[in-house]
Formats: C-alpha cells, sequence, structure tokens
C-alpha cells in the first residue's frame, strides 16, 4: 500500500499531448455544434457578440466537453484497461492521480469560463458539470443504467449546449420554441448516444454496466435508437409547420428522410455499421438542427 501511494505522488506531470488526448478533442464537436445551433436560433446578430461567441465555443467544447471526458476516463479506467487500453490512463501515459487533478481544474476554468459569460449561461455550467461528474462518479455513477446515463449525456451535449448559445447571445432566457426544439433534439439525441454503446459491449458486460445493447440485446436496442431519434424530428417538424417555418420544417422533413432510409442497413447488422450510421444518418440528424436553427432564428 506504501509502495502505491508513493507512485500516486510521484507519478510525473503528463505530457501536454497525453492530455489532449484524455479530453479527446473528436468529441468536442457534438456540443460545439448544438451551441452554434442554439446561437443561430437566437436570431441576434453576431455584430458586437464574438466575444460571447468565442467564449461559449470554448466553454461547451473544450472545457465542459473535455472536463466530462477527462471525469469519464478517471472513474472508467478498469473499464477502459478491457475495452480501450491504450488511452492514457490505463496506459500509464497520465499516472498517479492525474486524470483526476486534470479533471477537477477543468470543472474550475469551465465555472469560471461560464460565470464570465453570464447568469443564464453559469447556470448552465453549473448543471453541465454535475451531470458531467453524476454520470461517471461514485455514488450516483448514472452511466450504469442504459436509460438514464444516455439521457444525461444527450441533454448536455444537445440541449444544454443549445440553450448556451442562445442565452450567451440573447442574454436571457430562451424563448419557448426554442426550448420546446431543443429540448426534442436532445430527446432523439438518446438514440445517438445508445449507438455509441454498442462499442463498448464486451467491457461493460464484464464491469457489470447495464447499457441498452447489453440489457435489450444489439438488434433490441438499435430498434429503439431509431425510435427514439426519428419521432421527436417527427414532433419538430410539425410544430415548425404550425409556427409557419415552411422551408425549415421541409429541410428538417427531407434530413430526416435521409435517415430513415439508412436505418434499413444499420438495423441490419448494429454491431458492423453503427460506426457507418454514425457517419451519415446522425450527420443528417445535427444537419436538421441547424435547419430548424435558421427558421427558429428568422433566417428562412
Amino acid at each position: 500500500m506504501a509502495r502505491s501511494a508513493v507512485s500516486h505522488v510521484s507519478a510525473p506531470l503528463p505530457a501536454a499531448r497525453d492530455v489532449l488526448e484524455l479530453l479527446k478533442p473528436i468529441t468536442w464537436f457534438p456540443p460545439m455544434w448544438a451551441f452554434m445551433c442554439g446561437v443561430v436560433s437566437s436570431g441576434v446578430a453576431l455584430e458586437g457578440r464574438w466575444p460571447f461567441l468565442i467564449a461559449g465555443i470554448l466553454l461547451t467544447g473544450p472545457l465542459v466537453c473535455g472536463t466530462s471526458q477527462a471525469v469519464n476516463d478517471w472513474f472508467d479506467r478498469h473499464v477502459d484497461a478491457i475495452n480501450e487500453p491504450n488511452r492514457p490512463i490505463p496506459s500509464g501515459r497520465i499516472g498517479g492521480t492525474w486524470g483526476l487533478r486534470i479533471a477537477i481544474l477543468w470543472s474550475l476554468l469551465s465555472l469560471a469560463m461560464g460565470w464570465l459569460i453570464g447568469p443564464w449561461v453559469f447556470a448552465a455550467t453549473i448543471f453541465g458539470l454535475a451531470c458531467a461528474w453524476a454520470y461517471s462518479a461514485p455514488p450516483f455513477r448514472l452511466k450504469t443504467s442504459g436509460w438514464i446515463g444516455p439521457a444525461v449525456v444527450a441533454i448536455t451535449y444537445e440541449g444544454l449546449s443549445w440553450f448556451t448559445g442562445a442565452s450567451a447571445m440573447a442574454g436571457a432566457l430562451p424563448s419557448l420554441g426554442i426550448l420546446l426544439v431543443l429540448g426534442l433534439y436532445s430527446l432523439g439525441a438518446h438514440g445517438i448516444m445508445t449507438l455509441n454503446d454498442f462499442k463498448a459491449v464486451e467491457g461493460d458486460r464484464a464491469t457489470g454496466l447495464r447499457s441498452l445493447p447489453v440489457t435489450l440485446g444489439v438488434s433490441g436496442a438499435a430498434r429503439l435508437a431509431c425510435i427514439v431519434m426519428a419521432v421527436p424530428q417527427i414532433i419538430v417538424i410539425a410544430l415548425l409547420v404550425q409556427w409557419g417555418m415552411l422551408i425549415s420544417a421541409l429541410a428538417v422533413g427531407v434530413l430526416l428522410t435521409a435517415q430513415l432510409a439508412c436505418m434499413p442497413r444499420l438495423l441490419s447488422d448494429p454491431a458492423k455499421f453503427a460506426p457507418w450510421y454514425n457517419a451519415t444518418g446522425v450527420t443528417f440528424y445535427v444537419l436538421g438542427m441547424l435547419a430548424a436553427a435558421l427558421g427558429l432564428g428568422g433566417y428562412v
């Protein structure tokens, strides 16, 4: 035990490239995209608001999302030793308690940035960080539930980031229409998060994580994910038509049709084609988010 404690204390400062890998830049895109959808949906001109735009992009991507990745990797280091042994923590490139220290530091930086942008964004930052820690860390460890875990990620990655973009630009609580649409796209993103769980089925089973691909089976989880992704978009289309945003509704409808056309291939072999669907169907999904945002912002 003493030897283990000494090794934690004496672990060298991790290399910058390993810290960057821990923060998983590839995962920053979804919340940054949702943030930009929030910016567009606000209808507020960028003139004079560029500092808020840049600060918000940094907040939603490198800071809050980066924090969530560091927290997840620290508390999942034993799972990653099975699923992804080359990750910075299980591989030993980030040793001792450096993974936890980075997660705490990035949380504090996120809070500072949220405070600087404004009260609504600061409140959203607190909520997002609370979800990030509750998702991975005991005693909550929400990721052990295949229902709650993906819901938390979907809300924070899509809805909360959209909310942050809209409130950062307007400096106020977004309109009811924006809140409804971002809520529906957050609900649909639950299906996307379920598809992401397919890559870790073996490790989840070995460590007791009850993801939907584990509890429902890969085929059952894939069918559910498709339904969960499609139904909220149908409601979004109906709302956009009701609000007179016909061009925006048509664009979302075309993109939903493209997703539906991709789903049979996904369902034919979910484990094999989930990465393919993430590159095709999910792309159409996020483009639909932008199409809806353009209508809400009065651009089309």
